[in-house]
């Protein structure tokens, strides 16, 4: 005889904590019968529900689970009255007890149906998680739910070739077409209950709120605000998407006053999401069919977003930025966004680029402005301000990038502006630049770049005659009546603060009592005893005192070190009288070459000395056209250079450590600069393997067996990782 329903059974057990149940109280283990719904028996099991108006918060309750529904009752015993039903469907969900729902002394599982939200409680997890667990596979087991939206959207791609079909279909079915009055339920399933995310409510109760603020588009006077939100829910609530664009397609199918500017505020909000997100296929094949018949109309303002919205289509990736207030102001009006791009120097350009506009393609379009498309070095685009940088991926969209900034701007002060700077990303050929063009100019200001950060090794000798060698460049000959950049504009600051603290180090620097009060037992044992606080008080008092004095005099002794190293700057400077930009430009990158690492990007890592990692030390890893080399920081020659030959694999070992693997050595780098590292040894390698196609010497050797390692481990970092592509510009 078929069993007419499957029953689980159990109530709450005495005894048991949160604090036993984590620190090893044993639990006693639940079994569960299988009965039939009619063969209730006292000796059943209770489940507590929470129940709303009553003074009372939980009440028990006798709690059946069959195959169709989750039933409760007044009694175990045969014949009780049952008191409420929840119907199981696809669409009903469970939360599972977890640490944040546990009340002292219950856990909690939640069953979200159409109609009815049941909280039940009980004293065990193990319970709990029985219940959730049964339910859900009654849940599981249920076929998919359609909305009478999908199964129209169906019909229509099944006759879309029989145009008297589809338009019967729209004809009877209100639910298609646009209307003014609310929207009760949303057009596309989707589950019941609440969504883990801060702000929102149930994505079905988002679905409702989206369609009202569409049509509040038709009567505001400013659309912008609102077209923004709903972006914004619908990045933050993805299966949001498709329910908004078949919203959308509603509220511009059979509109009585369609050539109307409320009508249009549909048609530009359409516009804005389809450069934002895509719909999913089905929806994709709606929304395609939706425009094909707008185009097919005489030529009007409908036709032209038509039009506009199938092309966007076609180039659209799901975006990581809501767009900004100025792009959805263009978007709205079919535009472009002007953008700026600067580079080295006070020079900057005004591109115009569309939401699909990639760094990529930025570069390629600046190249080919300044004349750079001949040139054997690559580029880049970097996110850049007065104390940071990085490079943007290849793939990145700029409109992205610059809705960030707008953010970052506003939240920041204006010395921290950010903004977009092409430069040099890798130097192949440093040799064959000629002095006369703008990529010599680059290689001058990224030289200097890294001088007054510190990351080009030279003595102070030739440190002060660089920083009069820019003088003389951006200013010409010596003169009292120009007034001069300030030293950290000229000069490593880094270095200034290391020659000062080394000679305030020294014991000439130290004052004898305060350095016999650092060494005098009796200072460094903790007081006690009556006067202990007094003693402790007066102790820190001294040693807050004796910072402060410190604190003064090394600020004191960075303003003379300072002046004393411009006034010698400015000597240097007087001497170069006659010297033109091109002669101080040369001189300087002559003295740059010294250093053989000359072209390379140094990034501050900690070195791993053993492969246990039990000792670490901090270092320069430089990455270069032809090798990978270890630098003491501030020393000019390597500890230690590794020929790309010599290099068997290298990638992202964890979530801050970067490999190198070269022959039978494996070095291990801890580092904040992974993505950066991965990009750049990648663009390398790239460009190597470029020239080898065209049968140029790369000046580099790599073995069959190194070049199959880098082709599977290269190109697949963490998932956190951005790379540039195989081709960069």
């Amino acid at each position: 005889m078929p069993l007419q329903g499957v029953c689980w059974f159990f109530c709450c057990r005495q005894g048991f904590s949160l604090l036993g149940r984590d620190y090893g109280e044993k639990e006693e283990e639940e079994s569960f019968e299988l009965r039939n719904k009619e063969d209730l028996t006292p000796n059943g099991r209770w489940l507590l529900r929470e129940v709303r108006g009553s003074w009372v918060k939980q009440r028990r309750y006798w709690f059946v689970l069959s195959q169709d529904s989750l039933d409760y009752y007044s009694g175990a015993e045969k014949g009780a009255r049952r008191l409420g039903t929840l119907v199981l469907t696809n669409l009903c969900s469970v939360i599972w007890p977890n640490k944040q729902t546990y009340k002292e002394t219950y856990w909690s599982i939640t069953v979200y149906g159409r109609k009815h939200c049941y909280r039940l409680y009980t004293r065990h997890f193990n319970e709990a998680v029985h219940w959730a667990c049964a339910i859900q596979k009654i849940i599981d087991t249920k076929s998919p739910v359609e909305t009478p939206t999908q199964l129209l959207i169906r019909d229509i791609e099944e006759n879309k070739f029989n145009p008297e079909v589809v338009e019967h279909i729209y004809e009877h079915n209100t639910i298609l077409k646009y209307t003014q009055g609310p929207l009760y339920a949303p057009l596309l399933p989707f589950p019941y209950g609440s969504i883990e995310h801060t702000g929102y409510g149930s994505v079905r109760e988002e679905a409702v709120r989206i369609f009202n603020c569409l049509q509040q588009l038709e009567s505001v006077r400013e659309p912008v605000p609102i077209i923004q939100g709903v972006l914004q829910t619908c990045l933050d609530l993805r299966p949001l998407r498709d329910e908004v664009y078949c919203q959308l397609v509603k509220q511009t199918s059979y509109t009585p006053s369609p050539y109307t500017a409320a009508h249009l505020r549909y048609w530009q909000l359409l516009t804005c999401m389809s450069c934002t997100f895509l719909p999913g296929p089905t929806v994709l094949k709606y929304l395609r069919f939706h425009l094909k018949i707008q185009s097919q109309s005489p030529e009007s303002e409908m036709d032209n977003y038509a039009s506009f919205i199938s092309e966007a289509l076609d180039k659209t990736k799901c975006r990581e930025c809501v767009p900004s207030w100025e792009e959805i102001q263009m978007l709205m009006s079919r535009q472009e966004m002007l953008c700026t791009v600067h580079y080295p120097g006070p020079g900057s350009c005004q591109l115009y680029i569309s939401s699909h506009t990639t760094a990529n393609e930025v570069v390629r379009r600046m190249q080919e402005k300044l004349g750079l498309q001949d040139s054997k070095n690559t580029f880049a685009l970097y996110e850049q301000n007065a104390l940071w940088e990085q490079p943007v991926a290849g793939s990145a969209l700029i409109a992205d990038v610059l809705t960030r900034f707008k953010i970052t701007n506003k939240e920041s002060e204006s010395k921290s502006q950010w903004k977009l700077c092409f430069k040099l990303y890798c130097l192949l050929d440093a040799d064959n630049i000629s002095v006369d063009s703008i990529e010599y100019f680059f290689l001058f200001e990224q030289c200097h770049d890294m001088v007054v950060r510190g990351q080009l090794p030279a003595c102070e000798e030739d440190l002060q005659a660089l920083a009069a060698l820019r003088l003389q460049c951006l200013m010409g000959d010596f003169s009292t009546h120009v007034p001069c950049p300030p030293l950290d504009e000229l000069y490593p600051g880094r270095m200034l603060e290391t020659q000062v603290l080394v000679s305030l180090s020294s014991p000439q620097a130290m004052p004898p009592c305060k350095g016999a009060a650092q060494g005098c037992p009796t200072m460094q044992r903790f007081p006690t005893g009556l006067l202990a606080g007094t003693l402790w008080s007066h102790t820190a008092t001294a040693a807050h005192k004796q910072k402060v004095e410190q604190d003064i005099r090394l600020r004191s002794r960075l303003k003379e070190e300072a002046a004393a190293v411009m006034a010698s700057i400015l000597e240097r400077w007087k001497g170069l009288a006659g010297y033109n930009r091109r002669d101080s430009m040369a001189a300087y990158l002559a003295i740059a070459r010294q250093w053989s690492g000359f072209g390379c990007t140094l990034y501050e890592v900690d070195f791993y000395i053993s492969s246990s990692g039990s000792f670490s030390q901090k270092l320069w890893l430089g990455v270069a056209a032809t090798s990978v080399s270890l630098y003491k920081q501030g020393e000019s020659e390597a500890l230690e250079s590794f020929p790309y030959g010599q290099i068997c694999s290298y990638g992202v070992s964890d979530s801050n450590t970067f490999k190198i693997t070269a022959g039978d050595r494996d070095l291990l780098f801890e580092t904040n600069k992974l993505t950066e590292i991965m990009q750049l040894m990648n663009a390398y390698f790239n460009a190597i393997h470029r020239q080898r196609g065209k049968g140029e010497d790369p000046d580099i050797t790599i073995t069959e067996s190194t070049e199959m390692s880098f082709r599977h481990l290269a190109p697949t970092p963490t998932p956190t990782l951005l790379e540039l592509p195989s081709h960069p510009v």
